[in-house]
């Protein structure tokens, strides 16, 4: 990956200089560099958190050798300036004629369109011309620094478009309102649409990983299943699961995987967040099922989840809104799964997850690097201590996958392990994400690389309103201290079903075949880009509240 420009820091209060003697220059002495004075009415501040513009926004006088252009609207927001945030691209036209600055214009409240502002550069003749230095060229470069602070600028994109994604229409939403994004952007790209499930396996697994720094499927969150698979299918798997940042335009019925990262399944916002993306190591997790490994991002199911993801695939029309249509039609059934359980469980009571999903977010809060090559040095130093990963003595076993620190699903139950029987088991939920579609917060203490999944579980004999009521703690944040519900931090697990030929067994909302199936988990082997380097959902309800028994400990 191109690495990013180190920050420039945060900028000193806005300074507006005395007006200069002639256009295009810059004041000399303390922050000079951070304004640019096109003309006497025309100046442009690196602020602390925006772009400034103040003056005109029209043509000037016909006897001044300077004009105004801000595309054919004028700028929304805090008059005169654009957040860093939004600023996609700047550079000065090969003639030294213009200033050209693309910017992500927030029309709507779920959606941005790009704009351009043309600003003209001061002209000089040929013998005032020799004399004079690039004024223009080391702010636009400073500029650059700071809207691209943490984030690597031209990220080289293989994006990858199903057109069948969910309701449809990904690729209308790709032409028309993401592309000229990462076009803004002056992202370099690579397109491919998609016509059968399964092809971005094969795609992923012969991929040329060194023409490319991230994956962008335009999807649901089945595509990324299948990308983040076909990398790890390859001889070099863990270099290329290092490598490319695999990132999610949502575009089908879930759209998990953007809602985490991101905070949004709204398309031009993920876009955006993509483009300023912080490149953050993900926890995956392989499950063998048979003789078959599959590797996970998002969650496995199986019992009630597994039946409204899997069950209501002929709903797809319905959006997001079958998963509910599958929900209350199963909490009216009252089913039970019988099955055996054997839990590698490290965090058991909820009060402790809580403390460490606290610890884990302050510490990412004071980790975090300066550039995208920092965060990427980070990330491969993260996966070489990851616990998780055995200690490879070959380095040429070391490119493919880590061992498994278990074995498989088919081996002897691991030492230390035991199975529990289950008689009235609802549902057997594990996520390593925290949303698992809009609004649907099932796994609130769910961390991008802490080496551990959330495994809740619940009772299928419990009655239908209650059923619905826990749906409901969902969506208002109640549902990690419902006392209907098991909520545990885990390493590791085998679940055996009985008493059923047939069923649903759902990974990542994609389905495997009915029957044992065991899971492990990999510290930080996967890599995506994030707004922050942590997930958006808001965390378990007061996990920031500092209990009594710490404070006495403080």
């Amino acid at each position: 990956m191109d690495p990013a420009t180190p920050s420039a820091g945060p900028a000193k209060p806005d300074r507006f200089p005395s007006p200069p003697t002639s256009a295009g220059s810059l004041p000399a002495g303390g922050d000079g560099d951070a304004v640019l004075v096109l003309s006497p009415s025309l100046t442009l501040t690196i602020g602390q958190d925006a772009l400034s513009i103040s003056g005109t926004s029209y043509p000037a006088p016909r006897w001044a050798p300077w004009t105004l252009l801000i595309d054919t609207q004028p700028i929304k927001g805090t008059p005169g300036s654009i957040p860093y945030y939004n600023i996609l691209w700047a550079e000065v036209t090969p003639d030294r004629s213009w200033l050209m600055i693309d910017y992500a214009d927030q029309t709507q409240t779920n959606y941005v369109q790009v704009r351009h502002a043309k600003l003209a550069v001061p002209n000089f003749d040929v013998e005032e011309a020799a004399g004079t230095p690039d004024l223009v060229g080391p702010w636009v470069e400073r500029l650059l620094d700071r809207a691209y602070a943490g984030s690597a600028r031209r990220k080289r994109a293989w994006v990858l478009v199903n057109p069948h994604a969910g309701p449809g229409g990904a690729d209308k939403i790709w032409e028309h309102e993401v592309r000229p994004i990462f076009d803004a952007a002056r992202m370099p790209m690579t397109v491919v649409q998609t016509t059968h499930g399964g092809q971005a396996v094969d795609l992923a697994r012969e991929l040329n990983i060194d023409d490319y720094d991230i994956a962008i499927p335009c999807s649901g969150d089945g595509l990324p299943h299948e990308v983040f698979n076909g990398l790890a299918q390859r001889p070099d798997a863990r270099h290329a699961l290092s490598k490319i940042a695999v990132c999610h335009i949502p575009c089908g019925s879930g759209n998990a995987m953007s809602c985490n990262l991101y905070g949004t399944h709204r398309p031009t916002l993920a876009a955006l967040a993509i483009v300023k993306g912080v490149a953050t190591p993900l926890d995956l997790v392989s499950v063998t099922h048979g003789t078959q490994r599959t590797i996970s991002f998002l969650s496995q199911a199986l019992g009630l989840i597994a039946v409204c993801d899997l069950g209501t695939e002929n709903l797809r029309w319905m959006g997001a809104n079958r998963f509910v249509y599958g929900y209350i039609k199963q909490a009216l059934r009252r089913q039970t799964y019988p099955c055996d359980i054997a839990v590698k469980v490290e965090i058991d009571q909820k009060e402790d997850v809580r403390r460490h999903y606290r610890q884990q977010v302050v510490q990412a809060g004071t980790e975090t690097p300066d550039n995208g090559e920092q965060q990427a040095q980070e990330h491969d130093d993260k996966q070489s201590r990851s616990p998780t990963l055995s200690t490879v003595v070959d380095d040429q076993d070391s490119l493919g996958l880590p061992p498994l620190k278990y074995g498989t699903v088919m081996d002897k139950l691991p030492e230390g392990w035991e199975l529990i029987r289950h008689e009235k088991l609802g549902s057997f939920y594990c996520g390593n994400m925290a949303y698992m579609a809009p609004d649907t917060n099932f796994f609130s203490a769910a961390l991008a690389n802490d080496g551990l999944m959330d495994l809740v579980t619940t009772d299928g004999d419990i009655s239908p309103l209650k059923t619905l009521a826990m749906q409901l703690d969902v969506e208002s944040g109640h549902f990690f201290d419902s006392p209907l519900v098991s909520y545990r931090k885990v390493s590791a697990y085998r679940i055996i079903p009985r008493n059923q030929e047939t069923g649903y067994i759902s990974i990542d909302g994609e389905r495997i075949p009915f029957g044992p199936f065991q899971a492990e988990i990999h510290r930080g082997l996967g890599l995506t880009l994030s707004k922050k380097g942590i997930f958006e959902a808001p965390g378990p309800r007061n996990w920031d509240r500092v209990t009594a028994s710490e404070r006495l400990l403080a």
